[in-house]
């Protein structure tokens, strides 16, 4: 027997599932280990061994390979704890990351926070000016050597770094991208020099277009790179010490894997990883149900995310923002807010509750835990408004004080707003509905899709609790819970169900009509690139999959469109295709009839996505049909807060271990499972579809 292993380590829960080579499915939640998250990791090991009657050791030994969620790369730049990285690039340029393109005040930011112009700054430059050093070099547009490399100045300046403590090097030079010559050099004279010295390259981490967005991503990834090593080679050399056979694969913010030995040098790919992982869950589910286009939502311990499933693909970003600065790596779109079941409700000296985006975290956790926690959460609310059973909590494996919940609300937030405790619950349970409720109708209608299109999904601890409140106010009818052997563990199913994902890019601007041989030499080599990469993995593909896609744009604009590129070879009418599938892409974005051909189409970036497919690629297996009668899946009622309209009500509640598939249950109703809660609102009826999961019809 065969295993694959995804484990998603998350700021208050550690979740994994293994899955075997005959389709079964073994599941685990339990509580992380701040700060040393390997501990997590391997108590989730010990925990789906027993499950599978085995060893940790045994399991270890036949698993194929280990798939990984972390947050290591991320918790490093949102806590400054980088290494100290040296920035190399052309002379007359280190201050580029300063100027930020202009851009820095309103980076990520919403256009209503940027309009704010009060309240925006930029933020500090990613590398101080004393550790910022020019070399004199050109190439130029076309990538010619104009200037050559000043080596003897390039060896200075990294004696000069070393001795002020740096341990990672950045270099970005202005025209890499079409010529990476001179990045090349500079990484053999920083081995001579300082052959510890971690070092990226920005022509092979983003050989994109654009100086300061090129610049900051490769500065991030020198931050992290080490990081994340000092993250995964002891915890690999731990897997090794107990049996793991198999390589360990780390997450994508992409939404494939890369194997841990590679990570490292391409660090910031990794900063979304414990985002993506329950949108390509979503997206295998949905494959299995039929649904083209689903709303993904995730509620975690600390935050609450939303992606998009659009004609059956997770909808893509060609970048992203962290802390106002840009990162030029593919990724999921993936959208967060600090909304979780730790999020901590507070009033503010205005008077206003406010829910998140500070969260409790898995130590000390909510106030309910008993743990030393003082400061009320959702999950404190969903406790005290009765969704929550104390004695069922991860299974029964964590009990819950309903009077330690009670007394953290009615000091921090009944008192000042003049509630009691159980008013003061329904506050917070109404305030995260409505935020969360805000950002999937802005994802979604922002995005320009009819919510009347989707599905929404809804995984998470405590995600099954809210999503009846959230897919309502997104207006939209059906909603999934995904139950059977992955509730509340879905992202971890995602990691076990995805593959090895590699990209390769490059900017190569060009007007409309296009020279196909250009093009073709153009693609040709990423996908050289890409298979190369692939090789590199060191592991063994059932198939490979290549697709293509460019980054184009109407010619007054300044940002562009990802469009997807047909296979096959190029001539005159597949390069006039680029230009339609572009027109579409933009169509589908912002709306028909707002573009304008007569502007002129330019294609700036190509780039090739190579996705590997392991050996065990887990499906979700097929319950058998229902054993007993719906009423006997009744475990009894107890009075529930679900919104102010209707009050406190008797709500019924089910035992999700006795349904089976083909079982209805009329709302209002609780049905408890081991890690998860699902809320079944008055006036709807939740159906056990033919792979335990409740498909939920709202009103």
């Amino acid at each position: 027997m065969t295993y694959v292993i995804g484990l998603d380590v998350g700021g208050t829960f550690t979740d994994a599932v293994a899955a075997d080579s005959s389709g079964a499915l073994y599941t685990a939640k339990t509580p992380s280990t701040p700060p040393d998250f390997a501990c997590g990791f391997e108590n989730a090991l010990d925990l789906l061994a027993s499950q599978a009657g085995l060893t940790t050791g045994e399991l270890l030994a036949r698993t194929s390979h280990v798939a990984h969620g972390t947050t290591a790369a991320l918790n490093a730049l949102v806590t400054g704890d980088v290494a100290t990285v040296g920035f190399l690039t052309t002379r007359g340029h280190g201050d580029a990351i300063t100027i930020m393109n202009v851009e820095g005040r309103y980076l990520g930011l919403s256009p209503h926070e940027a309009q704010d112009t009060l309240r925006t700054r930029k933020p500090d430059p990613l590398v101080a000016r004393s550790l910022r050093c020019e070399v004199t070099e050109r190439i130029d547009r076309d990538g010619r050597v104009v200037v050559p490399l000043d080596e003897d100045e390039v060896r200075a300046h990294l004696r000069e770094m070393v001795a002020q403590g740096v341990s990672a090097l950045a270099v970005s030079l202005l025209w890499s991208f079409r010529n990476q010559a001179h990045e090349l050099r500079i990484r053999e004279l920083a081995r001579e020099e300082a052959p510890d010295l971690y070092v990226t390259l920005s022509s092979e981490l983003t050989p994109r277009i654009r100086e300061f967005a090129r610049a900051a991503t490769t500065i991030m990834n020198a931050q992290v790179g080490p990081t994340l090593r000092a993250y995964l080679d002891p915890l690999e050399r731990r897997l090794r010490d107990r049996g793991l056979a198999g390589p360990l694969l780390v997450m994508q913010g992409s939404g494939g894997t890369v194997s841990a030995r590679k990570a490292p040098e391409v660090a910031i790919t990794t900063v979304g990883s414990v985002l993506t992982g329950g949108v390509v869950g979503a997206a295998r589910l949905a494959e299995q149900l039929g649904h083209p286009n689903v709303v993904s939502t995730d509620v975690g311990g600390t935050t609450f995310l939303v992606g998009l499933i659009v004609d059956g693909r997770p909808v893509s970003t060609a970048g992203t923002v962290l802390n106002q600065h840009p990162i030029n790596t593919p990724a999921l779109r993936v959208h967060a807010i600090g909304s979780g079941g730790g999020a901590i409700a507070a009033v503010d000296a205005g008077g206003n509750l406010r829910v998140g985006p500070n969260s409790a975290g898995a130590r000390p956790g909510p106030a309910c835990y008993g743990q030393g926690g003082l400061s009320p959460t959702v999950t404190d609310a969903d406790l005290v408004v009765g969704i929550l059973n104390p004695d069922f909590f991860l299974g029964g494996r964590q009990p819950l004080s309903r009077e330690l919940a009670e007394k953290a609300l009615l000091e921090q937030v009944g008192r000042p707003l003049g509630l009691d405790a159980e008013g003061a619950a329904a506050a917070v349970f109404a305030v995260q509905n409505g935020q969360t409720g805000d950002l999937v109708r802005k994802v979604v209608v922002e995005a320009g899709h009819d919510p009347r299109d989707f599905v929404v999904y809804a995984f998470g601890g405590a995600g099954p609790m809210h999503s009846f409140a959230y897919a309502a106010e997104l207006g939209a009818r059906r909603l999934v819970v995904p139950l059977g052997p992955t509730a509340g563990v879905f992202s971890a199913y995602g990691l076990a169900a995805s593959g090895v994902t590699v990209s390769a890019e490059l900017s190569d601007p060009a007007p409309l009509p296009l020279d196909p041989a250009r093009v073709q030499a153009n693609f040709d080599a990423l996908t050289a690139r890409v298979r190369t990469a692939l090789a590199d993995q060191e592991l063994d593909f059932t198939s490979v999959v290549l697709r293509r896609e460019v980054d184009a744009r109407y010619g007054p604009q300044i940002s562009e469109v990802t469009t997807p590129v047909a296979d096959g070879p190029f001539d005159e009418a597949a390069v006039a295709a680029v230009g339609d599938a572009f027109e579409a892409q933009y169509a589908r974005q912002f709306g028909a009839g707002t573009g304008y051909r007569e502007a002129g189409i330019q294609v700036i970036t190509y780039r090739v996505h190579g996705v590997g497919t392991l050996p065990v690629d887990p499906a979700l297996p097929t319950p058998p049909p229902a054993a007993v009668k719906v009423e006997e899946a009744r475990k009894g009622s107890r009075p529930v807060f679900l919104d102010v309209t209707r009050g406190w009500a008797d709500t019924a509640v089910y035992d999700y271990r006795a349904l089976g598939p083909g079982h209805v249950i009329a709302g209002p109703a609780v049905v408890e499972v081991p890690t998860t809660t699902v809320v079944i609102p008055a006036d709807a009826e939740g159906h056990v579809d033919r792979l335990g999961n409740l498909a939920i019809h709202l009103p």
